[in-house]
């Protein structure tokens, strides 16, 4: 297959986006080999386009754009957006699982349709859709050697999901939305501050399988190994930061200072087990 070139453009908005809109993703992509970071780069433009547009855009565009990506999953003639393009430029390069980009748009009507989880099967299955699905595809362009790989890089990506429901927990209920699952808030109650340290700390536990397994796998990527286990790294010290805060003791979010996201990059890299 010949090869697709993305033009410069779309390539640098791909840049200043990761940048932008993923600090801490950022950082670890500066550990990705030369040769596959700007496939990562454009990938992340895929996932937060879509994304952003299902959180904040015109309904109807976003489906637009869903729609889209969907008909270039089932290789069926679709409209043309930025996010074909780039997943026509990488699947050139790259064997993308279809499939798994399908269930990313399957999660992103989750939202669009304002679902909530019942039980937490139901919060699986939606970390899975748009963000288990994710690690799947990054590890398609990192490469494997073995089958195992690819569970891991989709329980990593469901790991860091889940980060996202309990740093975001006031921010989502703000906006109306809710991604604990009821049988969690039946448990422990209504997830406010001061009165959710069970909740979070269930939650936590939950997450904390899920790096274990998802960093169990890491050393079956060809490449990128070390960028992975920064990420993950950085992003499982939310979870430490949650509890250094007193489990939802305050309002808003958890924020992890610069020198303590790098010392905890550099840790999980060391710690290659």
């Amino acid at each position: 297959m010949s090869e697709l070139v993305v033009d410069a453009g779309l390539q640098r908005r791909a840049r200043t986006t990761t940048r932008r809109a993923a600090r801490t993703f950022s950082l670890a992509c500066r550990l990705l080999p030369a040769e596959v970071r700007q496939d990562v780069y454009l990938l992340y433009l895929v996932f937060r386009t879509l994304d952003d547009l299902v959180d904040d855009g015109p309904p109807a565009v976003a489906r637009e754009r869903v729609a889209a990506v969907e008909g270039w999953c089932d290789g069926r003639p679709a409209r043309t957006t930025d996010e074909t393009v780039v997943l026509d430029a990488l699947a050139a390069r790259h064997p993308l699982p279809r499939a798994a980009l399908r269930d990313f748009c399957a999660g992103m009507r989750d939202d669009l349709d304002g679902w909530r989880p019942a039980t937490e099967a139901d919060v699986d299955r939606y970390c899975y859709r748009v963000a288990g699905t994710v690690g799947l595809v990054m590890a398609a362009v990192l490469g494997t050697d073995d089958p195992d790989a690819a569970a891991a890089a989709c329980s990593l990506g469901m790991a860091m999901q889940r980060t996202n429901i309990l740093r975001d927990i006031d921010e989502d209920e703000a906006a109306g939305r809710r991604y604990l699952s009821a049988d969690a808030v039946a448990r422990h109650g209504a997830p406010v501050p001061g009165r959710r340290a069970g909740l979070l700390a269930e939650q936590i536990a939950r997450a904390d399988t899920l790096y274990d397994e998802g960093l169990r796998g890491v050393r079956h990527l060809r490449r990128g190994r070390p960028a992975i286990r920064a990420a993950a790294g950085m992003y499982r010290e939310i979870l430490r930061q949650l509890e250094r805060e007193g489990l939802g003791e305050r309002p808003g979010r958890a924020v992890v200072s610069p020198g303590r996201k790098v010392r905890s990059a550099l840790h999980t890299v060391a710690t290659r087990r």
